[in-house]
């Protein structure tokens, strides 16, 4: 590998695949040479595992390269991952996104010293978040743009904040200015993402909030097709988002609601911040101010103390609040948060009730597939022959349409898990 380019692995969020974009810019400055960079995930024990893992394939198969760890694992982990023999640096999640650092790291052993294996610094000290100026990724078509980073809440089953910091919002202007370069690049879609997304604004100058930042997007951006929002957390939707939701056609109607559980005492005890009611109120809500607006949720399946009664809450749930898209978590303790110390559900009964919800999920989806036959989308293009509509559903298409492009189609037909255009 003597000579090559760096090379990145990207696991877990959407935000840690932002950053390694921003990251490959950095690392090309700073002449870095030789390297595989692992931008870690630290949302499940598993997730740990998974990189850990990760990590002694790129040795076994890449013997001469420099290892380099980052992201939520090694900020929350970095000691285990040190110990790692495969492993010649460990970086913080603030460090990763400083030039210096891989300057530094550019420069060899002898200038970071051959000692200092582990960069990484109190995340909680961070109280700024830059916006990184990257082109877009994933595809030709999507850009995603970090709005915010790092959460002021402290779930007892997450871990999260102790990887990413406190909250931090990068300025209105910044975004805009960010998001005009990519429409001008050929974007025709931006999705806002961050860790907690409808915290946005809260240590921003007369602490605006994410439906001011929506507004002022679509307002001073009128040549943006699509904007969408990732995840957010239903209970902070501030009158300005709903206003957007029903008036805004540009603003995608999908949104993915972190909600984690639909029992009230699971609620209480995972210290989230709305209660099962709340939920379906949000859902209505939403519906009735955009008929179209389809809805995606995180649900976790085996929360500690979990009883089939309180699991049978979350399961009707999915109807409840016409769930469609549903990210299913297992259960994993998480070394060092509150829930790892309760009463933990049996194995076999977590999986289970994974397995349940997820059959809920694809009965959701399956009917959401079928209600779109007959129906005119606005879609846009992936790849020649694969795009979504505005409600994030999969479109295939039997011949290529120009990538990127916003087409309008007639859904014919539908698979499992996708639709199919004339």
């Amino acid at each position: 590998m003597d000579g090559a380019a760096p090379r990145f692995t990207t696991l877990g969020c959407r935000l840690n695949a932002y950053e390694t974009e921003a990251m490959k810019a950095l690392v090309a400055e700073a002449g870095l040479e030789n390297a595989l960079i692992v931008n870690t995930c630290a949302v499940t024990s598993e997730a740990v595992r998974k990189a850990r893992q990760e990590i002694r394939r790129l040795r076994r198969e890449n013997p001469e390269a420099r290892i380099v760890v980052t992201g939520c694992a090694a900020q929350t982990e970095p000691a285990r991952f040190a110990e790692m023999d495969e492993v010649d640096l460990v970086i913080g999640n603030a460090e990763k996104m400083r030039p210096e650092t891989w300057t530094g790291i550019a420069k060899g052993p002898d200038f970071i010293g051959e000692t200092e294996r582990v960069m990484v610094d109190d995340i909680m000290s961070v109280t700024e978040t830059a916006g990184h100026l990257i082109d877009g990724f994933g595809t030709r078509s999507r850009a995603f743009v970090q709005v915010q980073n790092g959460c002021d809440h402290r779930c007892t089953f997450c871990i999260i904040p102790f990887g990413r910091g406190n909250s931090r919002s990068v300025p209105a202007g910044v975004l805009v200015d960010q998001i005009r370069r990519l429409v001008g690049a050929g974007y025709n879609e931006v999705v806002l993402t961050g860790v907690d997304l409808t915290s946005w604004g809260a240590d921003l100058p007369a602490t605006p909030r994410l439906g001011d930042l929506v507004a002022r997007i679509l307002k001073l951006v009128p040549e943006l097709p699509r904007l969408r929002i990732s995840s957010i957390d239903s209970i902070e939707a501030d009158e300005a988002l709903m206003r957007a939701i029903a008036e805004e056609e540009r603003l995608m109607p999908h949104l993915h609601l972190s909600l984690q559980a639909g029992d009230d005492m699971v609620l209480k005890r995972m210290k989230r911040r709305h209660l099962r009611d709340d939920a379906i109120r949000f859902c209505a809500e939403a519906r009735r101010l955009r008929p179209d607006m389809t809805f995606g949720a995180d649900i976790i399946a085996g929360f500690p103390t979990e009883t089939e009664e309180m699991f049978g809450n979350s399961l009707r749930l999915v109807e409840e609040c016409d769930l469609t898209w549903l990210h299913v978590f297992p259960y994993s303790p998480r070394p060092g948060t509150p829930a790892a110390r309760m009463p933990q559900v049996d194995g076999a009964a977590i999986r289970d009730r994974a397995a349940r919800l997820r059959a809920a999920g694809d009965a959701q989806v399956a009917r959401h597939l079928a209600a779109q036959v007959g129906r005119s989308h606005r879609i846009l293009m992936e790849s020649p022959r694969m795009g979504r509509t505005e409600q994030f559903t999969e479109v295939d298409f039997g011949s290529d349409r120009p990538e990127g492009r916003i087409v309008t189609a007639t859904i014919c037909g539908c698979s499992t898990t996708r639709l199919q255009a004339d």
